[in-house]
């Protein structure tokens, strides 16, 4: 196991067996983000972009919350700040496009695929970076909500788009006026979660489920995550070309050459001893 530095306690990764594990670690504010995790956060996933040794990303929670959004006790601190009172509309609005699309939006778009393991409730900003990851797996007793009417927001970090590729805009605008929770079984029925474990079989469940996706073909992987982001905005016929692209390329991969010979040999393929061509 290989320890990565963050700069902060309040941000954990580890490697192991191909899968970077990335805790939130303020579990007595329930892993709310803060002026030191965020950034911390979104350096490590730019890190992590580049490395030919993590085939999967976990990102999780310390303790029973997953992660509670923004630290709601330090707004007013923030927004009273002469720093904030002096910026103009612009120059505020620049500054929350910034760390959306260093974030959720990086995260949405990373190289490696992603798994969200929820061990508790996912709220506002904490659940669009669930959402932002690939799959998401949750225990029984987890919940999410937008939360944002709760403290008079509209929404950021892309909840309004990400929620509603999965559920529609009906479903989504319903979570969003109401601020509701929703408990486990009715995120998996709405599709929001790809699985929901026993409490204490979720780091089990989830170790297991990346170290299968980390073990396979990267570079194909890598296509597939690309091509069904790509499909969520564009038409069949572009897809069928960059999909014919992706294809071809993976030709080339030794990945692809070990995997027909061992299905020849009747044994299961050793991947990841390509890189992209």
């Amino acid at each position: 196991m290989e320890t990565l530095e963050t700069g902060t306690d309040e941000l954990l990764a580890v490697v192991e067996n191909r899968v970077a594990t990335l805790t939130l670690n303020r579990p007595e504010k329930r892993n709310a983000l803060s002026d030191r995790l965020t950034p911390a956060l979104r350096q490590i996933l730019l890190d992590l972009d580049g490395r030919q040794d993590v085939g999967c990303i976990v990102i999780t929670g310390a303790g029973s919350s997953f992660c509670a959004g923004g630290d709601i006790s330090g707004m007013g601190d923030n927004l009273a700040s002469t720093q904030a009172q002096q910026a103009s509309h612009e120059a505020k609005v620049l500054e929350l496009q910034y760390r959306q699309e260093t974030l959720t939006l990086r995260l949405y778009e990373h190289t490696k695929p992603t798994i969200a393991a929820l061990p508790g409730a996912a709220a506002g900003a904490g659940f669009c970076i669930a959402l932002a990851c690939d799959l998401r797996v949750a225990c029984e007793s987890a919940f999410v909500t937008t939360g944002y009417r709760n403290v008079g927001f509209s929404g950021d970090y892309g909840g309004s788009w990400l929620l509603n590729q999965l559920v529609g805009p009906s479903k989504t605008k319903e979570l969003y006026f109401t601020g509701r929770r929703v408990a486990a079984e009715e995120a998996l029925n709405l599709g929001i979660f790809n699985a929901v474990v026993a409490d204490d079989a979720l780091a089990a469940t989830v170790s297991d489920l990346a170290m299968h996706i980390a073990n396979g073909p990267a570079v194909a992987l890598g296509y597939m995550k690309e091509n069904i982001n790509r499909a969520q905005r564009t038409g069949l016929r572009e897809c069928l070309a960059m999909e014919a692209d992706r294809l071809v390329r993976c030709v080339e991969t030794e990945d692809h050459k070990e995997a027909v010979a061992a299905f020849i040999e009747k044994r299961a393929p050793l991947f990841n001893q390509s890189k992209s061509p």
